[in-house]
């Protein structure tokens, strides 16, 4: 737990209600905005579906090696 000062905690709260939301949301946009800001990614756990959502586009992809993966790791070793 992060413990705020009554300066922080009042800026959160002025934040919050321009914005009409919680607290905690209020803060977590804010530092969203500034991570995107810096040239930094949020990071996200991705969910059951969304990782079966990148699965189901990988195995959509057109097959450009139609050699078997033995066959691409043996061309591996011999370079």
């Amino acid at each position: 737990m992060i413990h705020l000062s009554q300066e922080i905690e009042a800026l959160a709260r002025r934040l919050a209600a321009a914005q009409n939301l919680p607290v905690e949301e209020a803060i977590r946009r804010a530092l969203h905005e500034k991570l995107r800001a810096a040239g930094l990614r949020p990071r996200r756990r991705m969910s059951v579906e969304g990782m079966l959502a990148v699965g189901a586009e990988v195995a959509g992809l057109p097959l450009l090696d139609s050699r078997s993966p033995r066959e691409i790791t043996d061309n591996l070793n011999d370079l």
